[in-house]
């Protein structure tokens, strides 16, 4: 029997008339809500704009922030680091082609960024007295300030956008996905998209436009060859850098490719920037470390390459020499913060940081600013190369900004675009027009390539032909496969909004394909290592490319170039030496004639293929949900988000009696944050659920930084730390010593607590209030390792406030608590515990008492005790360590010499000092041979 479907009827999306579009109008156009948007808006709207942020998605959950951060790469730190020296690493960092005074910015005006966010509630390190707990991570220069509750950044953001005052100022269009900026009387005036959800057409008047659209994350095509298992977030396609080009600003370093290091088959970050601090490091199949390059770029990436090449290869992330503890925080961080899925990885591969090191690889080639140098042009204050028009985080080219750079050009931004009112003149009808074809083009040829195959093929030749190294050949190749591609971009079929915003897309990553392309084959040099490593000019060329190379679109619709002189340093920087002068006018630049076989004046005929039919996948049916109250109070809960409920309104959901509402409710509070919210958390804290309770003591640590220190907040906290959940007592005191609500009886208390993770908090709470002399009692009976290693450098911490004249006058009593409680634990027998008394004595002082003990040490059978025992004599009597830190750089262990070359770098003045670090720089691992360098 034979049974007959018919088939579905079509349900195509009509194409609208540009004539019913829907038009808004605005002072200030922010488009992209990510990082460096959302800081432009609000900035804008505190300067009394009135604006619009467009996002494509929804604001809640986008950009390259939308699951959070786990650092910060470039925080200048008053005391740490200093702005100059900051910008002559990002100087050298980019082979010497900056504009200083844009690097300055980020230099500047990053401490206060910093503390602006943590006014808005984001949580940054900081050590038991408050400071930042600032990493040196480089050579040179400490910039990296973890973030361990980094996952929260966007929420933290976008509580910041529904602030009350903020909603009277700011419009939020969300799924609103412009595809061109509107330009007229010289300027910009607006933009044309649509949305992606029903395909309407919208125009926007402005009176300035800000792009902050991100990195063009979707050029190069993954390894595992998944469309969108890209390194940067995939929805960012290079949307900015082709509306920037089509509205006639300019683009610069676009041949400066971003290329990072990746886990191999996962196509994330391997986080060395996370793992360093902790003591993991890149190593080769041999053991050995082979970096050489002081800063993370396209020189580093130029060794890794060559290492992943060649015999001494794979490469490997090595962790799994670490102690269970820092294994155990690495987790924490990088399955959560980084890349939510990355811990399912590696268990599916029966992989463990404890036993298995983590293979690396080298990501698919994009375009950022962040995070190399490819970008458009701004000046000091986001501002592009056509009036009104403004760029701002990795779509602006500001080397290596990162993302706090992305906070202050988002914020330069609309403090800058905040004095324009909404364009009164009439929008350009011919861009309209323009915009409106580009959009809906699909529609009208719905059974054509769909637009994954078309997408795949462009992004294939990305691969063959642009990615490094680069020739000439394969460069004009390329041009030749672009230019091709305009008619398979053209004949792209869709049928749905979603399907639009995909082939729009495309033809943005066409577009910067072709920029990255022709800027590659315009600079006849090598320079930024694998960045632009072209075969056919292996040698960088400083007389003739000492030059940024800017491209921008002619009246005629040519990509045009010019060589514009780096402008005169701010900070002189060693080794270059910019003379400024005139801009030397490139043109149009071809493609090269490749030799093939046979005449080049036929093409052969090729018989034509069939293409393939679109396959479109019949979405499951969602099961409905399970009858109850409770799912009606969850939607009552989610709908209330929206309308900033006091506390009142909330307290209903926070007793009710299913856990999962008042688990719902307590996410509420933490994102609408209503007066009283740390008293409501705390007592949260107490909840019958241990989901609530969890839920709970996140959010108080999230919220840690905006929470008055009320003292009902410090009484829900004390009665907390009773409670037998140790993730409530752990939080409680997390929360009590960052507020400053606790003191030495309080914290005291919880040192005899049952739980490790317990104990260790009560340590640094201890710390915070200088209670040297439960430290040191505590350092006698503790029985757990990690929490002794925590007491010894609590010890340190205190005992560098006591040198640095921190602790009250008269506290002899202090440092022999110090030096005694170190002392019993050089005796320890663990040697973790005797590592970290050694190392704390670094910090501390290493008197003569306890020279000869370091000195023995350095034969210890553990190396992490040898590595302890250098650190300490750093600051011993050089008569006595400097001959046996010369010793120790022959010990076995790479990391006990790393650690005797910093020892003998404090030394240094002495010269049987300087004698054997001129010895240490041929050892054969490149950490230390880069250290002893930089001594001498």
């Amino acid at each position: 029997m034979t049974t007959s479907v018919n088939p579905p009827a079509d349900t195509s999306l009509a194409v609208p008339s540009l004539a019913d579009a829907e038009e808004l109008t605005c002072d200030v156009l922010v488009i992209g809500g990510g990082t460096a948007g959302t800081m432009a808006a609000l900035t804008a709207a505190e300067h009394g704009a009135n604006v619009l942020l467009l996002e494509k998605a929804h604001v809640r959950h986008s950009g390259a922030l939308a699951m959070g951060m786990d650092g910060v790469n470039n925080a200048v730190i008053p005391g740490r680091a200093e702005p100059d020296d900051y910008v002559a690493e990002i100087t050298r960092a980019n082979d010497g082609i900056v504009d200083q005074s844009t690097v300055r910015q980020t230099a500047t005006r990053g401490f206060g960024m910093v503390q602006r966010l943590e006014s808005y509630g984001v949580k940054f390190e900081k050590d038991e007295h408050g400071d930042y707990a600032v990493r040196q991570v480089h050579r040179s220069g400490s910039y990296v300030l973890p973030m361990p509750e980094g996952k929260d950044v966007k929420k933290v953001l976008y509580r910041q956008l529904r602030r009350r005052e903020m909603r009277e100022r700011i419009r939020i269009e969300n799924r609103v996905m412009p595809v061109r900026v509107l330009t007229a009387e010289g300027r910009a005036v607006g933009a044309a998209g649509f949305n992606t959800r029903t395909g309407r057409f919208v125009q926007v008047r402005a009176g300035a436009v800000i792009l902050a659209t991100g990195a063009c994350g979707r050029l190069g095509l993954p390894a595992s060859g998944y469309l969108y298992g890209t390194y940067e977030n995939p929805t960012n396609a290079g949307d900015g850098y082709a509306m920037a080009y089509h509205a006639g600003a300019e683009l610069t370093g676009i041949e400066c490719f971003q290329i990072n290091p990746l886990i191999k088959d996962y196509n994330g970050p391997a986080c060395a920037y996370v793992a360093n601090p902790f003591g993991g490091y890149q190593v080769n199949r041999h053991g050995e470390r082979f970096v050489d390059s002081d800063y993370w770029s396209g020189q580093m990436m130029a060794e890794f390459a060559a290492e992943v090449a060649s015999d001494r290869g794979p490469v490997y992330l090595k962790l799994s020499h670490l102690p269970e503890e820092s294994v155990s925080a690495l987790e924490t961080i990088l399955h959560s913060t980084e890349r939510p899925t990355r811990g399912t990885f590696h268990s599916g591969r029966g992989h463990d940081y404890r036993t298995h090191d983590i293979e690396m690889h080298i990501s698919e080639i994009g375009l950022c600013g962040g995070h190399s140098a490819s970008g458009v042009r701004v000046d000091d204050h986001a501002r592009t190369t056509v009036p009104r028009l403004y760029a701002a985080g990795d779509l602006a080219c500001v080397p290596h900004n990162y993302m706090i750079g992305a906070f202050v050009y988002g914020d330069l931004a609309g403090a800058d675009a905040s004095q324009y009112a909404a364009y009164e003149g009439e929008l350009p009808a011919e861009q309209l027009r323009e915009a409106h074809e580009l959009i809906y083009r699909p529609l009208r040829n719905p059974d054509g390539p769909p637009q994954p195959q078309v997408e795949y093929k462009l992004r294939r030749f990305v691969n063959d032909y642009v990615a490094p190294p680069k020739s000439g050949a394969r460069l004009s190749l390329a041009l030749e496969a672009f230019e091709r591609m305009h008619a398979d971009i053209a004949e792209m079929g869709a049928h749905t909004a979603h399907e639009l915003m995909r082939c729009a897309e495309v033809t943005f990553i066409r577009d910067c394909a072709e920029m990255a392309a022709r800027s590659s084959l315009a600079r006849t040099e090598s320079r930024w290592g694998l960045y632009h490593d072209r075969l056919d000019h292996p040698r960088r060329d400083d007389a003739s490319w000492f030059h940024h190379l800017d491209l921008h679109k002619s009246p005629s619709g040519a990509m045009e170039f010019t060589a514009r002189p780096v402008a005169p340093y701010l900070v002189p920087v060693d080794g270059f030496t910019p003379v400024g002068g005139p801009s030397r006018l490139i043109g149009e630049v071809h493609a090269e004639d490749v030799a093939m076989a046979g005449s080049r004046d036929l093409a052969p005929v090729a018989a034509s293929a069939g293409v393939a039919e679109p396959q479109h996948a019949v979405p499951a049916s969602s099961p409905a949900p399970p009858p109850g109250d409770s799912s009606t109070r969850l939607l009552e809960l989610v709908a209330l988000a929206d309308e900033e409920p006091e506390l009142d309104a909330l307290q209903p959901y926070l007793t009710d009696p299913a856990p999962a509402v008042r688990r719902e409710a307590v996410a509420v509070l933490t994102e609408t944050l209503p007066p009283g919210t740390g008293r409501a958390l705390a007592s949260a804290l107490r909840d019958s659920a241990a989901e609530v309770r969890a839920a709970a003591a996140a959010s108080l640590r999230e919220l840690v930084e905006t929470l008055p220190p009320e003292p009902d907040l410090r009484d829900g906290l004390a009665a907390a730390l009773d409670e037998p959940d140790p993730v409530v007592r752990a939080a409680a005191l997390d929360v009590l010593r960052a507020l400053r609500l606790g003191d030495a009886v309080l914290f005291a208390e919880s040192l005899a607590d049952a739980d490790i993770a317990v104990r260790i908090e009560a340590v640094r709470a201890l710390v915070s209030v200088d209670a040297t002399e439960e430290l040191a009692r505590a350092a006698v009976d503790e029985p757990s390792r990690e929490v002794r290693v925590a007491i010894a450098k609590g010890l340190a911490t205190v005992g560098a406030d006591r040198l640095a004249g921190a602790l009250p006058s008269g506290s002899d009593s202090t440092a022999g608590s110090i030096a005694a409680a170190l002392t019993g634990l050089l005796d320890d027998p663990d040697a973790l515990v005797r590592a970290a008394a050694y190392g704390a004595l670094g910090t501390t002082g290493c008197p003569a008492s306890l020279t000869a003990r370091a000195v023995a040490a350095l034969s210890d059978s553990a190396w992490q005790v040898r590595g302890g025992a250098a650190t300490a004599l750093s600051v011993a009597d050089p008569e006595v360590a400097v001959p046996a830190l010369a010793k120790a750089l022959a010990d076995a262990n790479a990391d006990v010499r790393k650690a005797a070359v910093l020892a003998l770098t404090r030394h240094r003045t002495a010269e049987e000092a300087r004698a054997a670090l001129a010895t240490a720089t041929a050892d054969s691992d490149a950490d230390v041979r880069a250290y002893a360098a930089r001594a001498l």
